[in-house]
């Protein structure tokens, strides 16, 4: 008796992926409930509590520094070459990149362009909030550190928050909130969080930022994400303009295209006074017999009275006493 094999989840994925395109039209888009704007509400209050503490120096500021003096790259010099490559993964370029061709493929699989446009307005959300608070508390980084025990601020520094973290939350949190399925949210929100935070403590590890910069560029990506529904009509907006003046160009390309002939036709008649023969049959053992060569009207003269001519003029010297051949030359004296 043979037995259907069942089916893995392997086997599952790649025959949704080869399910034909179409738009998304089940999945629902995130809205601004009560419970995100309580939660909103409680990471902004959290993200003001931080930037207090670290303006008031008070101990999250001595543990900053205690942080420091422990040199975790030497404590734990052995997974130095990791971190370099693992801290790679919250940099705006290669991260970028990665998720834009993911997205770009959803893109084209669904027939929608809110994905691309939900990373861009992040991204731009990203720039606008987490860079300005860099330059505007412009705190300095361990590194550049100039008084033991201080906050650092308003010396001119950029790290304040950590814009690796922020940067992490943000590209790897926008597949999670992309999701199609609560149980993929679940598991991509869990994995982000996870990788985000690996890469704010793998900037303290290295030594280029105070753990309370972590922590504010996590929480500060984190408001993005939570904020993101409140562009969700813009998008949709953005989206419909953009499908809509691509409808125009091809219409207005189509209609170009039919309007009518570039050029008057061409009618091409059959020679009414040349007579079509039947080709004479050829003995075996005989080659066929080669056609005339066409020769244009006029006198023609033959090939010893032709000289060559060049664009220079003739190559052949001018000769007085130059007969053509068949001719009799007077004899000299």
């Amino acid at each position: 008796m043979r037995t259907e094999r069942k089916p893995t989840r392997l086997d599952r994925v790649f025959a949704r992926l080869d399910r034909e395109p179409e738009r998304p039209a089940h999945i629902g888009v995130p809205r601004m409930s009560r419970h995100r704007v309580v939660l909103f509400g409680a990471t902004l209050a959290f993200y003001l509590a931080i930037v207090w503490a670290v303006l008031i120096t008070s101990w999250l500021v001595r543990l900053d520094w205690q942080v420091m003096f422990f040199r975790p790259y030497q404590q734990w010099s052995e997974i130095h070459a990791f971190v370099d490559y693992y801290v790679v993964l919250g940099q705006r370029g290669p991260t970028a990149v990665m998720v834009a061709a993911w997205l770009g493929w959803r893109s084209w699989r669904q027939h929608t362009l809110r994905p691309l446009l939900a990373l861009g307005v992040s991204l731009l959300l990203l720039n606008v909030t987490v860079g300005a608070a860099k330059y505007g508390m412009g705190r300095l980084g361990p590194h550049y550190a100039t008084e033991i025990g201080s906050n650092e601020m308003w010396l001119g520094g950029d790290i304040f928050p950590s814009g690796h973290t922020a940067n992490a939350v943000v590209t790897w949190g926008i597949l999670a909130y992309l999701a199609s399925t609560p149980r993929a949210r679940r598991w991509l929100s869990a994995l982000s969080a996870v990788t985000s935070l690996g890469v704010g403590l793998s900037t303290v590890y290295i030594g280029t930022h105070w753990l309370s910069d972590v922590l504010l560029g996590w929480v500060a990506g984190l408001l993005i994400l939570l904020a993101l529904p409140w562009f969700e009509p813009t998008i949709a907006r953005a989206e419909a303009r953009i499908l809509a003046l691509r409808a125009r160009r091809r219409t207005r390309g189509g209609g170009t295209a039919a309007a009518g002939p570039l050029g008057r036709p061409v009618v091409l008649e059959p020679l009414a006074d040349r007579a079509e023969t039947a080709p004479e049959p050829v003995p075996a053992g005989r080659p066929a017999p080669r056609s005339p060569a066409y020769l244009a009207p006029g006198p023609h003269t033959t090939r010893a009275e032709r000289s060559p001519v060049t664009p220079a003029g003739s190559r052949r010297p001018p000769h007085p006493e130059r007969h053509p051949r068949g001719t009799t030359s007077v004899t000299r004296p």
